[in-house]
């Protein structure tokens, strides 16, 4: 799995994507303070999360349910909207914003 993010201006128009993980055929651990450095370094108003799952497979497990919501959090107290997270497989994906996953500001 690869984790990245895609930093954004005020309009949501990408300034730059930023690969935050690399990890094993089935996990990417991803921490709030590693996701949101380089949108403070940037000055950026909000972030979009990515990642792809190997499996070919992109509905959204539990540990990703729990993480987007934990970074929606991290980055309300941050004054950094967390705007989508999407999630890629073969050929498909899907974002949890559109699938009323979790609560995106």
């Amino acid at each position: 799995e690869k984790f990245c993010i895609l930093l954004l201006n005020t309009k949501h128009e990408v300034l730059s994507i930023e690969e935050i993980s690399v990890g094993s055929l089935n996990a990417s651990i991803v921490h709030p303070r590693e996701v949101f450095l380089p949108a403070i370094k940037n000055s950026c108003a909000a972030i979009a999360l990515v990642h792809n799952h190997p499996s070919g497979d992109p509905s959204p497990s539990k540990e990703d349910i729990q993480i987007t919501k934990r970074l929606i959090d991290a980055g309300q107290l941050l004054g950094i909207a967390v705007i989508d997270h999407v999630i890629i497989g073969d050929n498909v994906w899907i974002s949890l914003r559109e699938a009323d996953v979790c609560t995106f500001p």
